[in-house]
């Protein structure tokens, strides 16, 4: 019998599902807004919303349990100093979300997620979801090319 015991499984191991779930919080935390399975996203908005609590206080101690938690890679020796600090603003997990996400939930007690449910996928009918930040401004979506548009290109050749 399964009596208190709250972890969804996902159909994988222990190490592997903890591994998924690491992925699936830093391309949240990156790109501020994922796509995945309704069930995938119920199980990563609790590490999601611990990581932000985390985030808003701040201190080392902090930084360091987020870091053991999510998967960080550090910076290579071997890049520039520009190429360093681009890294930094754009790839650098623990830096997104202590020093651009936290503060923006500063005031937040809590619920710093939300889950959109979306339609079924085709090949298996799962139901599909988007997982995002609550506070934080949508990523701008690049509008996909007309078929006029390709029509004039493909015409030009």
């Amino acid at each position: 019998m399964r009596h208190l015991k709250r972890t969804a499984k996902l159909g994988r191991t222990g190490t592997h599902r903890n591994a998924m779930l690491a992925n699936l919080v830093c391309s949240l935390i990156i790109h501020k807004r994922v796509q995945t399975t309704l069930a995938r996203a119920k199980a990563a908005r609790s590490v999601a919303e611990k990581m932000v609590t985390l985030g808003k206080s701040g201190s080392i101690h902090a930084r360091r349990l987020a870091a053991a938690r999510l998967h960080t890679r550090g910076s290579s020796l071997e890049m520039s100093k520009a190429e360093r600090k681009k890294w930094r603003e754009t790839g650098d997990v623990i830096h997104i979300l202590f020093d651009q996400i936290a503060p923006v939930m500063k005031e937040r007690k809590g619920g710093y997620t939300r889950i959109v449910k979306m339609h079924q996928r085709d090949g298996d009918a799962a139901q599909l979801a988007i997982l995002e930040f609550v506070e934080l401004p949508a990523p701008a979506v690049a509008p996909a090319p007309t078929e006029k548009k390709e029509a004039e290109t493909a015409g030009a050749k």
